[in-house]
Formats: structure tokens, sequence, C-alpha cells
């Protein structure tokens, strides 16, 4: 009767850690990555995170992607300034706050075999970026490595609810798919979209 206890105990630890190691699994991945970053990810928001961005770009031959940044016109000038190649520019203005900065392009990442990013981010943004970026990139086995610039004169403090809410919206979309305000009632989204830029 002992054996039987036993192999009961193995096999339901065995199952039991199967599903709690398989969802982790690219996390792990992530985690674990000690190779070099392949792309920087510039969150736009404010002008001197993509100037940095550009200029690290350059100094470290890396293809640059400028989530959400200035118009078309001056990213353009910035680049020629610089004299970045066009090829190794890429842009993305679907973003319309910090969490779809990476949800819009984690799957393309992933397709493209990225498997560490260099995030670039004002200082006053870092922790939630990075907290965001390590959620959503994570889940894909996406590694994130982050660098702040300092933040222009007209930032201000992030408060905890905003990280809290941006939190809770990221484990949401890795876990279903979608953004909290997709799921919530608008009385409620209202309030997210309100506390999350």
């Amino acid at each position: 009767m002992k054996a039987r206890n036993y192999l009961y105990f193995v096999a339901t630890t065995s199952i039991i850690s199967v599903i709690l190691i398989i969802p982790l699994y690219p996390f792990l991945k992530a985690i674990l990555n000690h190779q070099s970053p392949q792309l920087i990810l510039v969150l736009g928001g404010d002008i001197n995170r993509e100037i940095a961005g550009i200029k690290i770009a350059k100094q470290l031959n890396l293809p640059i992607l400028i989530s959400g940044g200035s118009n078309l016109e001056y990213s353009n000038w910035l680049i020629k300034k610089e004299n970045i190649p066009s090829s190794l520019v890429k842009r993305d203005y679907r973003a319309k706050d910090t969490l779809t900065n990476f949800t819009y392009i984690v799957d393309e990442l992933w397709q493209e075999e990225v498997n560490h990013i260099l995030l670039i981010t004002s200082d006053y943004h870092l922790n939630r970026a990075k907290i965001i970026g390590e959620i959503i990139s994570g889940s894909r086995g996406i590694r994130v490595t982050s660098l702040s610039v300092p933040c222009s004169s007209f930032c201000k403090e992030e408060g905890n609810r905003k990280r809290h809410i941006d939190l809770l919206r990221a484990i949401a979309w890795v876990t279903t798919g979608k953004d909290l305000k997709q799921i919530l009632p608008k009385a409620i989204s209202g309030i997210i979209t309100k506390d999350s830029f």
C-alpha cells in the first residue's frame, strides 16, 4: 500500500510541476538569457529618449525600434543627423500607452527571433516600463535590459496606483491575450485609461 501511495504522490507532484513550469518556461528562458541585446527599444513620450536611443544605436551598431516616438519628419532628421542607415531603424506608432508599447510589438520581435532588447525610457518612467516589459516580453522568452535617460522639465514622479494598474493589465494580457480595458466594463476601464499614461 505504501508503494502505491508513493507512486500516487510522485505522479501528482510531477503533473503539478509540469502544469506550473510550462507557463513559466518563457520567463525562465528570458531570465537565464545572457546574450547581448539584439535591438534597442525606445518608448516615445519624451524626445530625450529618442535622441539617446539613436546615439546608443549608432554607438553599439544595433537596430532601433522607436515605439510612439516623435513625428516621422523629425525622427528622420534625427536619424540622418547621426548618420544611421535607415535599414536599422523601425518605427511603430500604434501604441497608445506603455502597455501597448510592448503588446503591439512583442509577437513580431519573437517571430524575428529577438531574445534580448535594450529598453530606453525616462528615469521617472523606468520602473513601470521595465515591469511591464519584463512581463509582456518575458511571456515570449525575451529578456529586457533597461537604461534610463534624464527627463525633461515637464516630467513628474509616477504614483504607485499607475504602476499597480499597469501591472494588472500586463498580467491580464499575458493570461488572456487582452487588455483589461477590453475586458472590463467601460466605467472601470475609464479609470484604467486615465491612470495608464
